[in-house]
């Protein structure tokens, strides 16, 4: 399996700062990762101790966000006794210029953009390679100025430029910090890697911005020297072991372990394709059959309709429909009259028709048999969603359906089942490190093709929620910082119990119906309505949901809160570096009103990473700040599996649970079950993945 950046530990110009994201130890570089590159990374410089992620969705972005906990120093006995503190920020980067022959790469940097802004920086740095040796010079404002080389260069422009604040981004943090942009005395900043003769070691030399007189919580730190020395050494591929000298007084050791989520991917042993010039089989039933074991497809129905044959399936195994339809090409071909010219698959899922992909038979037989073919084949195949369809027979009227003369029709789907384990995380409160490990139980009964219940119950194997205490204020309803009690309350838990109901009010509407306990916190009722024109960069959505707020235990016990709540929401395919943006308008649980703004890229391993923020209208009863954030990575189970997938994990950080911006967390949305109506990489996969 390829699931790391292959040679990136140890490699110049390329390891993880001490605060995350490319740097040196205490000072960021202009070097960005290799594009979809994901970086975990902990160290310890005393008495910090710091653990961060940070994703590169693109060339030239770079963003992050970290934990550092401050050693000696306490939240506080009112909040949470004698832990040590912990602060959580958020960090970007910008490449505004790339490197060649004689200019360097420059980048402009963000620190601490969205926290407390108790490490918060900005800087713009400069790097530039010189054989072995990798070199990078900065300026830097905040923490990475703090040694205040010089007085604000920014204050002809503005006496405001002359001072910053001590604490940035509102009273309580959580904003961003724009009122401290650039603010302040500067410092001078920068270092020099060296990629030894042994290729594992790189060697660093740093000069920082910071004195270390000016620390958060009043920390202050002896410093012997701005210089800095350090190593890092490539235990593997993608694994690093860090270390170091520190303020001239102070050892630093640290990991980072990299990931190419761009590149994810496993050596398939799926079933072969089947033989293009195989015998026939018995009957229809058993082309059938041989459609959903080896092409990966639940067929409804096959039918032919003069010289077409039509096949109505929903996809099950491959995530490519370019697969599955090359593998069902070679098993209809064996089957159908030499009449048949053309094969048609139109995709359905839960019931939606979504679009219907054409092949020429004797196109696709041919480039089955030779590869010098596979161009004619593509450029023959066709996508749309007209299914009136003209030209029958007479013969053809006379069957039941009005789709053709009937091959093939399935047995209804009823039942499914399934059953797994999953933990569930909370990180970066007061209560420090918390986790629950379940066994999770999931079924679902069909009443039709488009409507069935479906639940979901978890049992709690181990967790370590005894230590769960600190419940932080809040002027809102607390639609979701009862967290720790829904976690702690009950060892087993209903989490979902629906019955949903989806529909199609034209080719390019969808709606979809559901009521029951929704989520963990919230049972009630709701709809959603979509329109999603086929292979639109553009779509609309609209939902509107009455809930009430469910028992800690989660049964079936409600709480007296109640509310209404729902969205506007509008999808864009940008045609920027594969990124969809989704925007929504609307009222959240704790009755505020605002806007979700959500950023995200898909990869060709079909790994998609992005990020969210949240501004509502609850002002100072938002909690910390009055913006909410956080990232997400969903990634498909076949790249870690031998046997494709169309299964999907999903990661996500949030610096903190709050009750403002807090949006209902539906089981089913109209948008991602009807993914299909966009053709993607389809053109791609033909010409690389196709049997």
């Amino acid at each position: 399996m390829s699931a790391q950046a292959d040679g990136l530990a140890g490699k110049l110009g390329a390891g993880q700062s001490d605060f995350g994201g490319v740097g040196l130890m205490q000072t960021p570089t202009a070097r960005m990762a290799p594009v979809g590159s994901m970086s975990i990374a902990a160290s310890r410089t005393e008495p910090f101790r710091r653990y961060s992620l940070f994703l590169q969705p693109a060339e030239w972005l770079e963003g992050g966000f970290r934990y550092v906990e401050i050693e000696d120093r306490l939240y506080g006995e009112a909040i949470a006794g004698d832990r040590t503190f912990l602060d959580k920020g958020f960090d970007l980067k910008l490449r505004l210029l790339q490197e060649n022959r004689y200019w360097p790469e420059l980048a402009l940097g963000f620190r601490d953009l969205g926290g407390t802004t108790l490490f918060g920086a900005e800087y713009l740095v400069a790097s530039k390679r010189w054989y072995d040796l990798d070199f990078s010079l900065g300026l830097g404002w905040g923490y990475l100025g703090n040694a205040s080389d010089v007085d604000s260069p920014l204050g002809w422009v503005s006496d405001s430029f002359d001072t910053r604040p001590r604490r940035a981004g509102g009273d309580r943090g959580g904003e961003f910090a724009v009122d401290a942009f650039f603010r302040g005395p500067m410092a001078l900043f920068g270092g020099v890697e060296y990629q030894t003769p042994w290729q594992p070691l790189v060697l660093q030399l740093e000069y920082e911005g910071n004195d270390y007189t000016n620390e958060p919580l009043d920390s202050d730190q002896e410093q012997d020297s701005r210089f800095n020395i350090g190593a890092r050494l490539a235990l593997t591929d993608n694994l690093e072991l860090r270390g170091g000298w520190q303020r001239g007084n102070t050892a630093m050791a640290g990991l980072s372990y990299h990931i190419d989520l761009a590149g994810l991917s496993q050596v398939k042993h799926d079933p072969p394709p089947a033989n293009i010039d195989a015998a026939p089989r018995e009957n229809w039933t058993e082309v059938a059959q041989e459609l959903e074991e080896n092409a990966g497809m639940r067929v409804a129905s096959i039918s032919q309709q003069g010289k077409a044959l039509r096949v109505v399936a929903e996809p099950e195994t491959y995530r490519s429909l370019a697969e599955s339809e090359g593998r069902a090409g070679r098993i209809l071909h064996a089957q159908a009259d030499e009449e048949v010219e053309r094969f048609h698959f139109q995709w359905q899922n839960r019931g939606l028709d979504l679009r219907e992909d054409v092949h020429q038979r004797e196109a696709l037989v041919a480039a089955a048999r030779a590869s010098e073919h596979e161009a004619r084949h593509r450029h023959g195949i066709y996508a749309h969603t007209n299914y009136s369809h003209t030209n029958h027979s007479h013969s053809d009227h006379a069957n039941l359906h009005n789709d053709g003369m009937t091959l093939y029709r399935g047995e209804p789907r009823r039942f499914d089942w399934r059953l797994g384990p999953r933990l569930d995380q909370n990180l970066g409160g007061p209560d420090g490190y918390l986790y629950r490990l379940m066994a999770v139980a999931g079924a679902e009964y069909y009443t039709a093709p488009d409507a069935w219940l479906s639940g979901t119950l978890a049992w709690t194997a181990a967790d370590n929620l005894d230590n769960y205490d600190y419940r932080g204020p809040s002027e809102l309803p607390r639609v979701r910082t009862f967290i720790g009690d829904y976690l702690a309350e009950s060892d087993l838990g209903i989490e979902n119990l629906q019955y949903t109901h989806a529909g199609q009010l034209g080719k390019d509407w969808y709606v979809m119906g559901y009521g029951g306990l929704l989520e963990m916190m919230f049972a009630g009722v709701g709809g959603e309505l979509l329109y999603r024109p086929f292979n639109s960069p553009i779509a609309l959505g609209a939902d509107m949901n009455w809930v009430r707020q469910r028992d800690f235990s989660q049964d079936f016990e409600m709480r007296d809160y109640d509310t209404w709540t729902g969205h506007l929401s509008a999808y864009m395919e940008t045609g920027v570096e594969d990124v969809l943006a989704k925007v929504s308008v609307g009222r959240y649980l704790a009755g505020d009103y605002g806007t979700t703004v959500d950023l995200s890229r898909e990869f060709d391993s079909g790994v998609r990473v992005g990020g969210w923020a949240t501004w509502t209208d609850a002002g100072d009863d938002f909690g910390e700040g009055d913006f909410d954030k956080g990232l997400y990575v969903s990634i498909p189970l076949d790249a870690f599996f031998t046997r494709s997938s169309r299964q999907w994990a999903n990661l996500s950080w949030q610096p903190l649970t709050r009750d403002g911006g807090a949006k209902l967390n539906r089981r089913y949305a109209l948008y991602p079950l009807t993914e299909e109506r966009q053709l993607g990489r389809y053109w791609e996969e033909l010409g690389s993945g196709h049997p």
